[in-house]
């Protein structure tokens, strides 16, 4: 019998707010790695971004987080970490990815030959897991198919940072109408080199929900019913969180990291 690599999906965002579009990003990446034949997928991570990011219309991480742990209640592998929400400042993506990476490293989700605990752990070669076999899980980056073409904005992203990303851990990107991945890969001689390491998954369903049109309905007085779970909508009127002051949060401000990397860093095609 085949044994497979178990693999968590990492999604990073703001989740302001989540959306039912959000879940099935993991549903659709989960289904396309078992189909592969190689992977089992044994948990999805939803790390909402730190306040600090500086996007415009940001709602607080305590409601953003409280919303997606409302959403993924139904799921039985979907779960909410606070961790890059708790920081000081915010945190680049690599440095989540490696935070959740040496977590994992201490789960159960790691198979240890008896009488072996104190040798070090390997990763396997191939695509095996039992319990006779010492094996780290794999961590993806969980995105959609815009996200490619952030690589492409000067001075968004260090250049080695997305190296260690698609090297190291690789990517799910769940491709959407109007969208072609695949062209972002062709035009970047660094993603083009680490194509193996991208998995494109085609959304067999037209999704086209946006928390950012999802905010604006909502200020209008507009039902948002089936786009978002019916247990944040009432989270959200609830505690009464998107209105016109809060999307004028951050208005006019630059992100992070095009603060922090500013003219130094140049686009990843260069």
């Amino acid at each position: 019998m085949k044994r497979l690599i178990p693999l968590t999906l990492l999604a990073c965002g703001s989740f302001n707010p989540i959306t039912n579009m959000h879940l099935r990003l993991f549903e659709l990446a989960r289904d396309h790695l078992h189909q592969t034949g190689k992977y089992q997928v044994v948990g999805g991570i939803i790390s909402p971004v730190n306040d600090n990011y500086g996007k415009q219309g940001l709602v607080t991480a305590k409601h953003r987080i409280a919303m997606a742990r409302l959403a993924v209640e139904t799921s039985e592998w979907i779960r909410v970490d606070p961790w890059e929400s708790e920081q000081r400042h915010w945190s680049e993506t690599i440095t989540v990815l490696r935070h959740h990476y040496k977590e994992l490293l201490k789960s159960d989700h790691i198979r240890k030959l008896p009488g072996e605990n104190n040798k070090p752990i390997e990763k396997a070669a191939g695509p095996s897991l039992a319990p006779s076999f010492r094996v780290v899980p794999e961590l993806k980056l969980l995105c959609g198919a815009d996200f490619l073409k952030t690589f492409q904005v000067p001075n968004l992203w260090k250049k080695e940072d997305v190296l260690e990303i698609v090297s190291k851990f690789g990517l799910v990107c769940i491709s959407r109408a109007g969208s072609d991945p695949a062209q972002c890969i062709t035009e970047s001689e660094l993603l083009k080199r680490y194509q193996y390491n991208i998995h494109l998954v085609k959304e067999w369903v037209r999704n086209e929900i946006s928390a950012t049109n999802i905010r604006q309905a909502l200020r209008k007085g507009q039902s948002v019913k089936y786009l978002v779970p019916d247990s944040v909508i009432a989270y959200i009127k609830q505690h009464d969180i998107y209105t016109e002051e809060t999307e004028r949060k951050n208005e006019g401000a630059l992100l992070q990291p095009l603060k922090q990397y500013g003219a130094m860093l140049s686009p990843l095609n260069d």
